[in-house]
């Protein structure tokens, strides 16, 4: 039996500095660059995935983290079956500004699947992870402590968001 294709839409989503660039150069190109560049608009990247009888290819959106743009990022948002909501484990305040990302999100999708991401696990945390997983039960989303610079569980994040997509689409 021939495998399932499909061309899934994910949007990184999150304020500026947050690591989404840097998780989406691990996931695709297996790379970490420690300098900081600030995304413009959005970058699409692709990468496949696969699993059981299914191959989906990613469409990654890496969207600018600038709040103020709320107009452009709806633009971005169009057709898209899931999201990751990155935050910075070292600064709590992204945290608190991803119901604003989440809700954008799901304004001009409708029902979708988002995993919240606390990224920079590898640094010294400000805020507990139970923090991020009461915003996580709050929005019916798992959450996962990555670290875009050890590669720790970015491969598990973008299999998940996957499957979950999947899962979403077959209903």
């Amino acid at each position: 039996m021939p495998p399932l294709k499909y061309i899934l839409k994910v949007c990184l989503l999150g304020d500026g500095a947050v690591g989404k660039t840097s998780l989406v150069r691990r996931f695709v190109f297996d790379a970490f660059d420690d300098r900081y560049l600030q995304s413009f608009g959005t970058k699409v990247s692709k990468k496949v995935v696969s699993f059981e009888n299914v191959e989906a290819n990613l469409m990654i959106w890496d969207i600018l983290g600038q709040r103020t743009q709320k107009t452009l990022h709806a633009a971005y948002y169009r057709g898209a079956a899931g999201a990751l909501a990155v935050c910075d484990f070292t600064r709590p305040e992204t945290l608190q500004s991803l119901s604003s990302w989440v809700d954008g999100f799901l304004s001009v999708v409708g029902e979708a699947p988002i995993i919240v991401l606390t990224n920079k696990s590898d640094l010294d945390k400000a805020f507990s992870i139970g923090d991020a997983r009461a915003f996580g039960e709050s929005i019916g989303s798992p959450v996962i402590e990555t670290s875009a610079k050890t590669g720790d569980n970015v491969e598990e994040t973008f299999a998940q968001i996957t499957r979950m997509m999947v899962a979403e689409d077959s209903k």
